[in-house]
């Protein structure tokens, strides 16, 4: 459902009236408009177009969707492309949210309904005397809310890091296969997160340097976000060293229990080959010391007992078997 809000001199004064009624609340200089739409038509964004005076180029990036992370600027507003992300069952949720942003208008654009709007609404809400500073307010508190859900994700996938880390270490290497898989897709989601929310980084650096927007009073707000996308980039990254890590000592492991199978293969092998050789030696058709008589069969056992055992014992005592 698309949502309208009007403050007026940093009061909320109406919400719910038509898109046909902004232009009449624009051409207030007391009044700041938000409009949000969600997956909307060409038909509908280009009636906010025209009512705003959008650029066409803003227009069509804001219809296709799969933008990089970027804001750009034009002669009568900015438009900017940020990615929001929430945890999901089987990886990392992206909802690809376009922004207009004019003198006193602010127009939201969701990919589709699992953008939370009303949530980034309740953080308006709660701070409501800080919308006297219009558009740059209302926007703050949008990518306010956008990065505060790239720690969420982070922390999930940090848990599962750790969870992997127990598995790789465990006694038990009977599950070891899974561990394989389950780092390559999360290396995977990891570089796909830095891909989209990242650079989100850059778009509030370089909202930061518009002092032609941004009241002086806002700047800290802005650089509280702007912090956050920076932990956001180091927590990433060192996520995804992790991750790397622990595949790389996964595969480590799994030489060492080839090594150690081999040893034990090789033991066996030698222990193996002392009755082998003896039986050989006594099973000559030729006359030797103790031939067709009993000593010569018990001394072949003793030999193969003494030999088996001391083979052993010198294998166990280097940790081959």
């Amino acid at each position: 459902m698309d949502r309208t809000r009007l403050y007026r001199n940093g009061v909320l004064e109406a919400e719910g009236f038509p898109i046909d009624d902004i232009s009449e609340h624009v051409e207030d200089e007391s009044a700041v408009v938000w409009f949000d739409l969600c997956s909307p038509t060409q038909a509908e964004l280009a009636k906010i177009s025209e009512e705003l005076g959008l650029h066409p180029l803003a227009v069509e990036d804001a219809l296709h969707s799969h933008q990089r992370p970027k804001l750009d600027t034009y002669d009568s507003h900015l438009f900017v492309t940020v990615y929001a992300a929430r945890p999901a069952e089987k990886g990392i949720d992206f909802v690809e949210v376009s922004i207009f942003a004019t003198r006193n208008a602010l127009v939201t654009v969701r990919e589709n309904p699992e953008f939370d709007i009303d949530e980034v609404i309740r953080r308006w809400d709660a701070n409501a005397a800080m919308v006297r500073f219009g558009v740059p307010y209302l926007l703050h508190g949008l990518l306010d809310y956008i990065v505060d859900g790239y720690f969420e994700v982070l922390q999930g996938v940090d848990d599962r890091v750790e969870e992997l880390e127990d598995d790789l270490f465990q006694d038990n290497p009977g599950d070891m296969p899974h561990i394989q898989r389950r780092t390559f897709e999360m290396h995977k989601k990891l570089v796909r997160f830095r891909r989209l929310a990242v650079p989100t980084r850059e778009v509030v650096g370089s909202l930061l340097r518009r002092q032609d927007v941004l009241d002086p009073k806002l700047i800290p707000y802005y650089q509280d976000v702007y912090d956050h996308t920076l932990r956001t980039a180091e927590w990433s990254e060192s996520l995804q060293d992790l991750v790397s890590n622990v595949r790389e000592a996964h595969m480590n492991q799994q030489g060492f229990r080839l090594n150690d199978i081999m040893k034990k293969i090789t033991s066996w092998a030698a222990i193996i080959a002392v009755p082998t050789m003896i039986t050989g030696f006594y099973g000559q058709n030729v006359p030797y010391p103790g031939f067709a008589q009993s000593i010569g069969f018990w001394t072949s056992t003793i030999l193969i007992i003494v030999g088996t055992v001391l083979l052993y014992r010198a294998f166990k005592k280097r940790n081959w078997l």
